[in-house]
């Protein structure tokens, strides 16, 4: 954090364009996972990162840059420590299968303008 705010001014972080939610026994039952571990890509912000690299709704993310993603929590870590403007790996529970998409890190886009 103090060498990005000496280089840049601020605080920046990485960001992918994504809304996540709690993966549930339940949801876990009905999209046949075999734990509640990952997080439930709930929505993608239209023309984000994520978007770009394919990234859908229903999707689980479950590593990002081979890191482990147990919650929606560390996977916001995860992501807000990659550098935006370089690339990452997101590996993804799609329809009973493994998923791996390179991802080019954004920058949180001002409030007020997500989603334009």
């Amino acid at each position: 954090v103090t060498e990005s705010i000496i280089a840049k001014g601020s605080v920046v972080r990485g960001w992918i364009g994504v809304e996540a939610q709690e993966i549930s026994r339940e949801l876990a039952e009905s999209l046949k996972l075999s734990s509640t571990e990952g997080a439930l890509i709930a929505n993608v912000i239209a023309g984000g990162p994520a978007a770009r690299a394919g990234v859908k709704s229903g999707d689980v993310l479950r590593a990002v840059d081979g890191k482990r993603v147990g919650n929606p929590g560390e996977m916001l870590n995860l992501v807000a420590a990659l550098a935006p403007g370089h690339s990452g790996r997101l590996t993804l529970w799609r329809a009973g299968q493994e998923v791996v998409l390179t991802i080019e890190v954004g920058t949180r886009p001002a409030q007020g303008r997500r989603g334009k």
